[in-house]
């Protein structure tokens, strides 16, 4: 039997074998906060119950209330879903163990810590813990009616419960307190931004990797909640001139099935748009007497003041990371606007910020830029690297540059190619890449993770291996010593990114070494943003 005692009681988990040698301990479906069911919807997690006797940790909790990504129809989960996994390659090791805690990305509607994208294999063989977590999605994770019993980011709440649940309970597993790294992908890597700056999480970790997402992506913050809640609880059949409580209670009342998956367009450009809008995510708070929230205010002034001091943080970005935006463009609407509209390349900060008329001039810029003044036709590369850039490479080059000057950060840019690289398989995207082949956002993921949903073994002789190999090196490496290349193991000199010297590392089939990626780009969306918005540029976001 393999047991471990934490502060609610005795869990009892699994010896792994693992495929990659050598074996681990898992335990999984571990309660970090109270079911957050009846009174407790949309309030922030509460801490868990003890329980009697000996709890299995050996199958998954149930994951958050969403919409099943495949069907899009049928909707998923359970509210009682606030579980995180620990994977640990020794219970008693001679030192301490860092650990990495990992956030899931799912654009705050889907996803989970299991194991069907976050297999521990690949890590525990470097010699660290890793935690998984889950964490409310959608509306019942971050409805926002800014009043004191529902101010938003409850979602953002648990991932700090999670955090504090392992900071509290990890040397039981083997791991150290103080030498905790927590990561993400996407809204993940947003999520991980945030904590870098929430007054909720100071101290809670000593280094962070933000993978295609923080903070400063246009994506990563919801604007006018308040109004988006009005127009669910319209759509749902509330009268809304009644005021905030009735609203609160309209909304407890609701069964959690018709809380997800909902599309509420705010503005016409929303509505017709063919591309990715997030309608429920990470809000400013209000502040209701000197209670604290996750986070309030604009993200520029968190950001002069510095992220949490001596926190150092990796950084980066897939190459392709906008493929995978046609996922969302199923009826081809894109190309089509893509072609007939100059404002579909309007970015939503200049939609936000200008009139209609700037929003035209701007977006006819952006076009002939990434267009050649040409008409867009089917190609849909150019069509891709437009959206890397506009919703990843220009806010986290922006964020290095800010967050560079009081911490040590490294930049990635992710290249790699191989069999490993399914994001386009899983999300049915061959009939627009055509064969080619892409870094595309989620890619890197499956170079940390041994991902079930791949359903296969990866030969430990393959390059796809070394790759897998080196990138779980340079991640662990951060982990252990702050330092993703601390010696000549790996071949290369990952420096730290500087305003100056802008050092970052192309992890590719090799890896190499360089200065500036994508400068001709960034410089490019730096002036768009001079001359239309010049307070973003001077403010960050």
């Amino acid at each position: 039997m393999v047991q471990v005692r934490v502060s609610e009681g005795l869990l009892e988990g699994d010896r792994v074998d693992n495929p990659y040698g050598g074996s681990y301990y898992s335990f999984k479906g571990i309660p970090y906060a109270q079911p957050p069911v009846g009174d407790l919807r949309f309030k922030a997690p509460q801490p868990p119950l003890p329980w009697e006797g000996i709890r299995s940790a050996k199958e998954f909790g149930s994951i958050c209330y969403q919409k099943d990504f495949e069907s899009q129809t049928k909707t998923t989960g359970s509210e009682d879903c606030l579980f995180l996994n620990v994977y640990t390659p020794e219970l008693k090791p001679q030192n301490p163990l860092p650990v990495m805690f990992f956030i899931h990305g799912g654009g705050f509607y889907s996803g989970s810590g299991n194991d069907d994208m976050y297999g521990p294999e690949f890590l525990v063989r470097q010699g660290v813990i890793l935690v998984t977590i889950n964490y409310r999605l959608e509306v019942l994770g971050f409805l926002c009616l800014d009043t004191e019993d529902v101010p938003g980011n409850a979602g953002m709440k648990d991932q700090v419960a999670a955090l504090k649940w392992i900071n509290k309970n990890i040397s039981n597993f083997g791991g150290n307190p103080n030498n905790i790294t927590i990561f993400g992908e996407s809204a993940g890597g947003a999520s991980v931004g945030y904590h870098l700056v929430s007054p909720m999480t100071k101290g809670l970790f000593q280094r962070a990797i933000c993978q295609s997402g923080i903070p400063t992506c246009w994506w990563a913050k919801v604007y006018e909640p308040r109004l988006r809640a009005l127009a669910l609880a319209r759509q749902l059949g509330y009268n809304v001139e009644k005021d905030s409580e009735d609203l609160y209670e309209f909304f407890k009342s609701q069964p959690a099935e018709k809380l997800a998956g909902l599309k509420l367009p705010l503005s016409y450009s929303e509505h017709h748009r063919a591309s990715f809008e997030l309608y429920f995510g990470i809000v400013s708070e209000k502040q209701f007497g000197d209670k604290k929230g996750f986070f309030h205010g604009n993200i520029s002034d968190y950001l002069e003041n510095g992220i949490h001091e001596g926190v150092q943080v990796i950084t980066g970005y897939t190459a392709d990371d906008g493929v995978l935006l046609h996922v969302f463009d199923k009826d081809a609407k894109m190309l089509e606007q893509a072609n007939e509209l100059d404002t579909f390349f309007s970015p939503k900060q200049i939609v936000l910020n200008c009139s209609l008329k700037k929003q035209i001039e701007a977006g006819h810029k952006i076009k002939n830029f990434y267009m050649c003044n040409e008409g867009i036709g089917e190609d849909w590369e150019r069509l891709s690297r437009f959206q890397t850039a506009e919703m990843f490479l220009y806010g986290i080059i922006k964020w290095m540059k800010v967050c560079s000057q009081k911490n040590k950060t490294y930049l990635y840019k992710f290249t790699c190619k191989s069999e490993r690289n399914a994001a386009v398989r899983l999300m049915g995207l061959e009939t627009v890449t055509k064969g080619k082949e892409v870094a595309c956002h989620l890619d890197d993921l499956f170079y940390i993770f041994n991902s079930k949903a791949l359903d296969t073994k990866v030969d430990m002789a393959s390059k796809a291996f070394k790759m897998i190999d080196n990138v779980t090196k340079l991640w662990t490496n951060f982990a252990k010593y702050g330092d993703p290349t601390p010696d000549e193991s790996l071949g290369v000199k990952w420096n730290p990114y500087t305003v100056d010297k802008e050092n970052y590392l192309d992890i590719g089939n090799d890896l190499q070494t360089g200065s500036a990626p994508d400068r001709d780009e960034f410089l490019f969306w730096e002036n768009i943003f001079k001359e239309f918005i010049p307070e973003y540029v001077d403010r960050v976001y």
